[in-house]
């Protein structure tokens, strides 16, 4: 559909102008802004409408606040900028915004003589010219997903081999740090969580204006982003979130003078320093004022004042702190240097010597001698910055990607993590690291922690890496589960006679269920069991090969990871891994199941060699391998649809795959219990398409911390659902929260996990709630021990789940219930229970006649002799 021209779209929507504040009211947000006092939304409002004396007053107050976070960041007196060079990748875009220019549409392209994307060269014609006038940084700016707008979109991405246009923007990065040595920063617009991680081993930041937060302005016909489905607000913050989620370090900013009222402006600002402070991503905020273009629907829209524009700077800061980095953009500021770095700016942005600005290609770059004259009349030296402000480059990992290190070092002063002023960038190649999986550190954990335990009860990086700690708090604040007076003995009537028929409000119930009411809830399920899958307790002979505990996701119930310098990290190599794969063979095992960190030196295909290593050294044994936030590690890694790098990956020897990286499957849950794993719907997305290639997955839920039975329930039911339609999922797992060590807890969020009576209740309903359709329920000895699991086989589990041999993830939370089980013990367990035990594979068949001999004559464990390499 061709866009409306301009004399045909409808005004904007109109909001009736507030009364100017009374001197009182400003008088008293000026003094509280004095004060240090946190600003509300009332009081930022007010602000942002000082003029005059006021706002001189507001302004000093400002500048003091920017000149202590100089200090604090040990370059007083220091405004910075960055060289750079705009490389307009594509002026196609889905969305209608009524103010841009930039946007356009293929027949103009095309009627100019332009192609619809930049070709290869001109991206490279742009980046070397660039790279010989000093410039540092390589802009890609983009329209958001035009392949979903214009059908000429999608077929030029098809013919020159593309997915997307992100895939596209990946490949160039790649091109332009080979070729040139340029910075890529990315504006490809709203990325999902899957996006950053595709993008952020090309670049060392990226970047969106949320621009407002004022609904209206998006939802009401007219408004400036009506018919703009990448403008939504909500969207738009979740991007910011994602980007911290995934520590890509992040620029984001308001758009002044569009429309929104002053109390709409402060609420943009105060949601920018909620993300800031809850992820620590936002490592700068542009305040750009609203210039209106000709041909636009918004041409005769009033270009926002510069005071408005000094004003709005000096909120800007008092809200978000002395530590903010602030930008005004100097092109948009007709020479008014001083004003708006007395209002507290820190940055210029972005300057080109030699592209335009093609957002405001009609407002010239001033000429970096210029800007350094006018900013030394005010007091301050003009200093070239990177891309990638010194405070993410000096915090090194996870924020930035370990392939873009040698980029960075090579333009970066290694003392205040600025650029080296007039060093030219040299195209470098961006590689993987030459020895990703070299064997070091702790590599005997799996056996010491049993004797020695861990080192210390928390990471090295405890108060930084899991993003602010008391905003957290806050999040986390969910209401108590509401008791619900649902007539218990319908709700046992009805799962005894059919639990499929089982209500929402009925199964919200019966997890709640106490006293006799959980008695008679866990005999049910029991039947139920009894007659889905009989009385056997099965269990498999299996070794865990957790191969690096390394990783910088920043799950908040982990306390398996480490950062790669602390005293129990480690890595195995592949040789470590293929034997110890090995060793588990000759004690009749017929699984291995191998899961590890997200190490940043790990290259996407790490994945297919660890595989490929096992089989190669035994070709029998069932390879379970890679939880769905691995697989989405190695296709971003990679670049591979998530389809392709399953089937590559089953290629190499890849037979299952294990259904852990799911916790509790609503976000609501999931952004407390982790700052940066893949969301709900990326895990469904996952085990989805690893069903539907012919590789089965176990299902898990991970429970007893800040969840409620709400999210039980929902979790249930999505897996449920999942089943129905693929078939894949051989197991359900319970997995109750282990505390004693999980940063979350330690951090007085989480509660102590589950109750005894939790356990019962979740167990038993994940037998109900699956029905029919997940009929293997496995509890796990490893978090309640030998007594414990027994119990859950009396109330509705049947599977026991594995020897495993090594276990270190639930030993470096806290479980005391140790590291491996043999065949005896097992066997045992389901004794207590007054049921018999049988062997199984990974996918519930019968286990051949030599491996069950094998198992049976060592008991399934590793003897104290067998040497382990290291």
């Amino acid at each position: 559909m061709s866009p409306q021209h301009p004399s045909e779209r409808p005004s904007e929507p109109t909001s009736a102008p507030a009364p100017a504040p009374t001197a009182t009211a400003m008088r008293r947000a000026l003094r509280r802004a004095r004060d240090g006092v946190a600003l509300d939304v009332a009081e930022a409002a007010v602000l942002l409408q000082a003029r005059g004396a006021d706002l001189a007053e507001l302004c000093t107050v400002a500048a003091r606040l920017r000149d202590a976070g100089l200090e604090q960041a040990g370059r007083p007196g220091v405004i910075t900028y960055s060289r750079k060079v705009f490389v307009p990748l594509t002026r196609l875009c889905r969305d209608r915004c009524h103010y841009c220019t930039f946007a356009t549409v293929p027949g103009k392209l095309r009627k100019d003589g332009h192609g619809l994307y930049l070709s290869p060269d001109e991206v490279l014609d742009i980046a070397r010219k660039g790279a010989e006038l000093g410039c540092k940084e390589a802009l890609f700016t983009l329209g958001d997903r035009p392949e979903e707008r214009w059908p000429e979109a999608r077929e030029w991405l098809d013919a020159h081999g593309y997915d997307d246009t992100l895939a596209y923007v990946r490949a160039m990065a790649v091109r332009v740090l080979e070729e040139t040595g340029l910075l890529p920063h990315l504006n490809p617009g709203v990325l999902s969580w899957t996006d950053f991680q595709r993008l952020k081993p090309v670049a060392p930041s990226m970047g969106m204006m949320l621009e407002t937060t004022a609904v209206r302005l998006w939802s009401e016909p007219g408004g400036p982003h009506h018919g703009s489905p990448d403008k939504e607000p909500a969207v738009r913050l979740r991007v910011l979130e994602d980007a911290g989620r995934s520590a890509v370090p992040f620029t984001t900013g308001v758009l002044i003078g569009i429309g929104e009222t002053y109390e709409e402006r402060a609420d943009s600002l105060l949601a920018i320093r909620r993300v800031a402070r809850a992820y620590q991503g936002v490592q700068e905020v542009i305040v750009q004022n609203f210039r209106a273009k000709p041909d636009t629907a918004m041409r005769a829209m009033p270009d926002a004042e510069l005071s408005e524009l000094a004003a709005a700077v000096a909120v800007a800061r008092l809200v978000l702190g002395p530590a903010a980095r602030i930008q005004a953009p100097p092109n948009l500021v007709d020479a008014e240097y001083a004003l708006l770095i007395g209002a507290g700016i820190d940055d210029w942005g972005g300057v080109s010597p030699l592209t335009p600005d093609h957002v405001n290609p009609e407002r010239p770059w001033p000429h970096v001698e210029e800007l350094a004259e006018r900013t030394a009349a005010a007091g301050f030296a003009l200093r070239e910055r990177l891309t990638i402000y010194p405070e993410y480059l000096q915090r090194g990992e996870p924020w930035l990607d370990p392939r873009l290190l040698p980029h960075v070092r090579a333009l970066a002063d290694p003392a205040t993590g600025l650029a080296v002023e007039g060093r030219n960038p040299v195209g470098l190649p961006w590689q993987e690291p030459d020895e990703p999986m070299t064997g070091g550190g702790r590599t005997d954990l799996f056996r010491t922690v049993d004797t020695e335990g861990r080192t210390g009860d928390r990471r090295s990086d405890f108060d930084d890496v899991y993003g602010d700690w008391e905003a957290l708090r806050e999040q986390a604040a969910l209401p108590a589960p509401r008791r619900l007076d649902a007539d218990l003995r319908a709700a046992l009537s009805t799962a005894a006679d059919d639990p499929v028929k089982l209500t929402d409000d009925q199964a919200l119930a019966l997890f709640q269920a106490d006293g006799d009411a959980l008695d008679a809830l866990t005999r049910i399920a029991d039947d139920l069991r009894r007659d889905t899958v009989g009385e056997d307790v099965t269990y498999c002979v299996t070794r865990n090969i957790n191969f690096t505990n390394v990783c910088y996701t920043g799950c908040r119930f982990c306390a398996f990871a480490q950062r790669r310098t602390d005293a129990d990290a480690y890595t195995l190599s592949l040789e470590q891994v293929a034997e110890r794969a090995e060793q588990a063979w000759r004690v009749g095992a017929t699984e291995v199941c191998m899961q590890g960190g997200i190490h940043p030196d790990l290259p996407g295909t790490a994945y297919f060699d660890i595989a490929q290593a096992v089989k190669e050294r035994v070709p029998g044994i069932h390879v379970h391998a890679f939880s769905p936030m691995e697989v989405v590690n190695g296709a971003t890694r990679t670049g591979l649809p998530i389809r392709e790098w399953l089937l590559r990956a089953k290629g190499a020897g890849l037979d299952s795959i294990p259904g852990t990286a799911a916790e509790i499957l609503d976000d609501e849950v999931r952004w407390v219990l982790t700052k940066g794993k893949l969301p709900a719907a990326t895990w469904v997305e996952v085990v989805t398409a690893a069903h539907e290639l012919g590789i089965r997955s176990s299902s898990t839920m991970m429970y007893g911390h800040v969840d409620t039975p709400k999210h039980w329930l929902g979790h249930l039911r999505l897996l449920a659902g999942i089943q129905q339609r693929t078939g894949g999922f051989t197991e359900f797992v319970t997995l109750p929260f282990v505390h004693t060590n999980a940063p979350v807890y330690l951090a007085g969020i989480a509660r102590p996990g589950p109750t005894a009576r939790d356990n019962r209740a979740v167990t038993a309903m994940a037998r109900l709630l699956l029905h029919p359709h997940i009929t293997n329920i496995q509890t796990s000895w490893v978090k309640l021990g030998a007594e414990g699991a027994a119990e859950m086989l009396r109330s509705g589990a049947n599977d026991l789940g594995g020897t495993l041999m090594e276990e270190t993830i639930s030993r470096m939370a806290g479980s005391s219930w140790g590291s491996y089980k043999s065949v005896r013990d097992l066997e045992a367990i389901a004794a207590l229970a007054g049921r018999p035990a049988r062997q199984r594979t990974t996918l519930y068949g019968e286990v051949p006649a030599e491996r069950r001999a094998a198992a049976l004559a060592s008991d399934g464990h590793l003897p104290q002799l067998l040497p382990v390499l290291d």
